[in-house]
C-alpha cells in the first residue's frame, strides 16, 4: 500500500481534533511528505471492559493514519494498568490484578475494529506492553529511572498539588511515565498519539527515545471532549457514551450534553467538513440556530458512526416521540423484569433491569431522585414495586415489572 502524501490530507491529519504536535508541526509534516510508511501508536490501559467516546477520538485519528498508508499500533497496557496511571488523579489509583486487566481487555480488539482494520493490507497491529515491561530486571528498572529526576516528575500538576495538600505521592506513580515512555523504545516507533491529558507521559517517551535510540519521536495530542468548564464526561454525569451502549442510549446521552459541547462534538466525533464546522460554530455564536436541533443532528451522526443510518434514524424518531411529543415509552423500549410474588424491592428491580451495576449504585440513584415508579419520583431505598408497574431510571431507561 503506497503512502498518501496529499497536502490536504496531511493538513487535515495534523489539525482536525489535534491540540498540539511535538516537536512541531513542520517536523511531522516533513516526515509525512517523505512518502515512507511511519509507525504511530496509541496506548490504552484496560481499566474497564469497554471503550468510550473519548477513545473513539483517537481511534478515528488512527484510522485516518492507516488510510494514509502508514503503520498503526494499538498497544494494550496490560502491565501499566496494574500500576495505575496517576494522570489527573488526586489520589493513587487502585492497582488492578492481572486477572482483572485481562478480563477488561478481552474485547478491546473487537471494539477497536469498528474503526481500525486488523487484517488485509497494512493491517493494524495489536501489542501488549507486558511483553517487555514484564521481563525487565530490577537493574533494568534502575537504569531506566536514571534518565529522569525527581524535579522532572514534580513538574506534573497532580503531584505538586498532592504535596501541597499533604497527600501521599507513591514511588510507583513516579515510575508510570518511565514505563509508558519505554513502550516507545521497545517498539522503536516513529510517533505516538493520545489525549492531551497524556502529554507528560508521551513526552517522557520522547526523552527516552532520544537517550536510548538517538531518534526524534513525534507526539500528536488530541483534544478532549469536555464541557465549557473543562470537565470531562464521566459515569457520574451519566453522559459517557460507551461502545456497548444501544443506539437509543447513545442518542439520548448526546442530547443530554451541554450546548457548549456541540462544536467540539462535531469536530471530534463526526466527519463534517471544516466549512460545515465553521458554519455551525458561527450559527451558535450569532443565535441563528436552535441548539436542540444541532444536538439532534450531532446525536444522529454519533449513532450513525456505530450503527449506521437506519438505527440512527430510528433512535431519533423514538427520542422525539418520548421527549418532544410526550408519547411515553413503547413496550419495545421497556426492559422486562420478572419478579417472584406480587412485589419486589425497587433496588432489586433497578439491578435486574441492568440500569445499575450494584445495590449500592441503586441506593444512590434512589436517594438522588433518579428513580420513578409509575411516573412518581421515589426516594425511599426501602420502597417496594408491585407487579404491573413501570419503573424509570433517569430520563431514558424504563422497565415493566411482571410476575
Amino acid at each position: 500500500m503506497s503512502v498518501n502524501t496529499s497536502q490536504d490530507q496531511i493538513d487535515n491529519f495534523l489539525t482536525r481534533s489535534v491540540e498540539n504536535v511535538y516537536p512541531n508541526r513542520e517536523f511531522v509534516e516533513a516526515r509525512m511528505r517523505e512518502g515512507k510508511a511511519l509507525s504511530l501508536y496509541v496506548g490504552v490501559d484496560p481499566t474497564g471492559p469497554t471503550f468510550h467516546i473519548g477513545h473513539a477520538i483517537w481511534l478515528r485519528k488512527l484510522a485516518e493514519w492507516q488510510r494514509l498508508g502508514h503503520k498503526v499500533i494499538m498497544l494494550i497496557g496490560d502491565f501499566t494498568a496494574m500500576i495505575g496511571d496517576p494522570t489527573d488523579k488526586g489520589a493513587a489509583r487502585k492497582q488492578l490484578t492481572r486477572e482483572e486487566v485481562l478480563a477488561n481487555c478481552k474485547t478491546y480488539k473487537e471494539q477497536a475494529s469498528r474503526f481500525l482494520r486488523f487484517d488485509g493490507e497494512n493491517a493494524a497491529e495489536l501489542k501488549f506492553n507486558s511483553d517487555w515491561l514484564g521481563k525487565m530486571s530490577f537493574a533494568d528498572v534502575l537504569d531506566l529511572a536514571s534518565h529522569f529526576t525527581v524535579q522532572q516528575m514534580m513538574e506534573r500538576d497532580m503531584f505538586a498539588k498532592r504535596v501541597e495538600e499533604n497527600k501521599p505521592v507513591y514511588i510507583h506513580e513516579f515510575m508510570y511515565p518511565l514505563m509508558q515512555g519505554y513502550d516507545s523504545v521497545a517498539m522503536d516507533v516513529d510517533g505516538e498519539m493520545g489525549g492531551n491529558d497524556q502529554t507528560f507521559n508521551m513526552l517522557a517517551g520522547r526523552e527516552l527515545m532520544k537517550d536510548l535510540r538517538h531518534k526524534e519521536k513525534f507526539v500528536v495530542t488530541t483534544k478532549l471532549l469536555v464541557d465549557p468548564t473543562g470537565k470531562k464526561m464521566g459515569k457520574s454525569e451519566g453522559n459517557m457514551i460507551t461502545f456497548l451502549d444501544s443506539a437509543d442510549d447513545m442518542f439520548g446521552k448526546v442530547m443530554s450534553w451541554t450546548d457548549g459541547m456541540i462544536v467540539g462534538g462535531f469536530e471530534l466525533c463526526t466527519d463534517v467538513t471544516g466549512a460545515e464546522l465553521a458554519a455551525i460554530s458561527k450559527s451558535l455564536i450569532r443565535d441563528e440556530a436552535n441548539p436542540r436541533d444541532l444536538k439532534a443532528r450531532l446525536a444522529k451522526e454519533v449513532v450513525r458512526m456505530f450503527f449506521g443510518d437506519a438505527d440512527a434514524d430510528g433512535a431519533a424518531e423514538r427520542f422525539d416521540a418520548l421527549f418532544r411529543d410526550k408519547k411515553g415509552p413503547t413496550e419495545d423500549q421497556m426492559v422486562p423484569v420478572v419478579i417472584e410474588g406480587s412485589e419486589a424491592r425497587l433496588i432489586d428491580v433497578l439491578v435486574l433491569a441492568g440500569f445499575v451495576a450494584s445495590n449500592g449504585e441503586a441506593k444512590r440513584v434512589i436517594e438522588q431522585g433518579g428513580a420513578k415508579v409509575n411516573g412518581e419520583a421515589v426516594r425511599d431505598i426501602g420502597a417496594m414495586v408491585a407487579a404491573g408497574s413501570t419503573v424509570q431510571k433517569g430520563p431514558r431507561h424504563f422497565a415493566r415489572v411482571t410476575n
